[in-house]
C-alpha cells in the first residue's frame, strides 16, 4: 500500500514538471502570493505594535488602576474618584511579576490663561523623572526640554496648546481649576517644554505638571490613577487579570491600555479594513492564476486522459491524479513563497520603510516587516489551500470527459 502511494506521488510529481514553463509559472504565482501575504501581514502587525507602543509610552502606560467609575466620570467629578492611600496599593502592584514600575498621576481639567486668551485643557500631575523614563523616544520635544522633579512649578504643553496660546519655553502662564463644591484654585507656571506625541488630538489639549504642584493645585494628597509599566506588552492581559483578582474587592477598576485609547481603536480598525481587502485581492489573484494555468495544462492533456480511461482507468483515478498534482504544486509553491516572504521581510526590515503620520497623528515613523512564525505558516497554508481549491473544478471536469471525445481532441 505504501509502495503504491509513493508510486502515485512520484508519477504526479513527474507530471507536474513535465511542462516546466507552466510548472514554474504556477510555482511563481503561488510563491509570490504567499510572499505577498507574509509581507502585508508583517507590515500590518508592525503598524499595530508600533502604534500600541507609542500610545503606551506616550500616554496610558500598560495598565491603569483607578477607583471604580473613574474612566467614565473622572473628568466631570475628579474629587469623587481619589485613591486615598496610593503608596499601599503601589507596593502591592510592584509585587506582581513583570512589573517594572508603578507611576502616580493626578488628572484635572482647567483653563490656561496667558494674559491674552484662555484655553480649556486636560492636564496631569506626574512623577516627572519616572515619566521621562517611560516616554523615551515616543514623546518628542520640539522646543525646550522634558519636565523634571526639580521643576516644581514647571509645565510642559502639547504642540497644539502652544500653538493656540502662542507660548514657548520661558513664558509664564496661569492655570485655573475648579475644586469640589465650586471652589476655584489657581497657580502660575513656567513653560519648560513643548511636546509632540503620536496623537494630534492629545497634543491639542494636554498639559503636564509635577505631582507636588498638582497636589497643591487640587488641595489633596491622594491621586487619581496608578499607572503600571510592564517589561513586556504581551503580558498586559495576564497581569491585569491577576491585579483584578487581588484588588477587585476594594472598589478598584483595572483598565488595559488598548481600552483607554479611542484613537488607537479607530486607527487599528481603519488599517485592518484596508489591508483585509488587500489580502483578499492577493488571494483571488493566486486562485485565478493557478486555476488558469491548471486549465490550460489539462486542456493539453485531454487525449492523455482519454487514453487512460480507454485502457480501463476509472474517472476517480483521473480526479485523484489531478488533485495529487495540485497538492504537490501547492505544497512546493507554499514553501517557495514562505522562503521568498521571509527573505524579503528581512531585507526590507534591514532598510526600513519611512511612513507618514497616520490619520489624525503628528509623527511619522519607520515601518518594518515582522516575521511571525505562526503568520508565516498560515500564509503558506492559505497558498496551499488556494491551489487545492483551484484544482477541484478542473479535476472534476477532466474526470467527466467522454472517452471518444477525449481521444478525438486536437484531431
Amino acid at each position: 500500500m505504501k509502495s503504491r502511494f509513493l508510486e502515485n506521488l512520484l508519477f504526479a510529481l513527474r507530471n507536474v514538471f513535465r511542462q516546466r514553463a507552466r510548472a514554474i509559472a504556477n510555482l511563481l504565482a503561488i510563491g509570490l502570493g504567499v510572499a505577498g501575504l507574509i509581507i502585508v501581514g508583517g507590515f500590518v502587525q508592525d503598524i499595530f505594535i508600533q502604534l500600541g507602543e507609542a500610545i503606551i509610552h506616550g500616554q496610558t502606560g500598560h495598565i491603569q488602576v483607578t477607583r471604580q467609575g473613574f474612566q467614565n466620570g473622572g473628568l466631570r467629578s475628579p474629587d469623587k474618584y481619589l485613591i486615598e492611600n496610593p503608596e499601599k496599593i503601589r507596593s502591592q502592584l510592584l509585587e506582581f511579576p513583570g512589573v517594572s514600575s508603578v507611576l502616580s498621576r493626578i488628572n484635572f481639567t482647567g483653563t490656561l490663561n496667558n494674559g491674552k486668551r484662555d484655553l480649556g485643557v486636560i492636564g496631569e500631575g506626574v512623577e516627572a523623572d519616572f515619566e521621562s523614563a517611560l516616554t523615551g523616544i515616543y514623546v518628542r520635544y520640539i522646543s525646550g526640554r522634558a519636565l523634571s522633579d526639580k521643576d516644581k512649578f514647571g509645565m510642559v504643553v502639547g504642540q497644539g496648546v502652544a500653538k493656540s496660546l502662542n507660548v514657548e519655553p520661558g513664558d509664564r502662564i496661569a492655570l485655573v481649576v475648579s475644586l469640589a463644591e465650586g471652589a476655584i484654585n489657581t497657580l502660575d507656571f513656567e513653560i519648560v517644554g513643548v511636546f509632540q506625541t503620536f496623537s494630534k488630538d492629545f497634543d491639542a489639549r494636554a498639559v503636564r505638571i509635577t505631582l507636588p504642584a498638582a497636589r497643591e493645585l487640587m488641595a489633596t494628597e491622594a491621586v487619581h490613577k496608578l499607572v503600571m509599566v510592564l517589561n513586556q506588552t504581551s503580558e498586559s492581559g495576564l497581569v491585569a487579570e491577576k491585579v483584578r483578582k487581588k484588588l477587585g474587592g476594594n472598589g478598584s477598576e483595572v483598565t488595559l491600555w488598548h481600552d483607554l485609547s479611542d484613537f488607537y481603536s479607530k486607527t487599528i480598525d481603519l488599517y485592518d479594513r484596508q489591508f483585509g481587502v488587500l489580502r483578499l485581492i492577493i488571494l483571488m489573484m493566486v486562485l485565478l492564476s493557478v486555476a488558469n494555468t491548471i486549465n490550460m495544462t489539462l486542456f493539453e492533456r485531454t487525449r492523455e486522459f482519454g487514453t487512460v480511461m480507454a485502457i480501463g482507468g476509472r474517472p476517480s483515478s483521473i480526479f485523484n491524479q489531478i488533485m495529487t498534482e495540485g497538492v504537490l504544486v501547492g505544497g512546493c509553491g507554499a514553501i517557495l513563497g514562505m522562503l521568498l516572504g521571509v527573505s524579503a521581510a528581512w531585507g526590507i526590515s534591514a532598510i526600513g520603510i519611512p511612513m507618514p503620520p497616520p490619520p489624525n497623528a503628528n509623527l511619522g515613523y519607520t515601518a518594518y516587516i515582522r516575521v511571525d512564525p505562526p503568520s508565516v505558516l498560515l500564509a503558506g497554508l492559505i497558498g496551499w489551500l488556494a491551489t487545492v481549491l483551484a484544482s477541484i473544478l478542473p479535476a472534476h471536469r477532466a474526470s467527466r470527459l467522454s472517452i471518444v471525445d477525449a481521444l478525438r481532441h486536437g484531431l
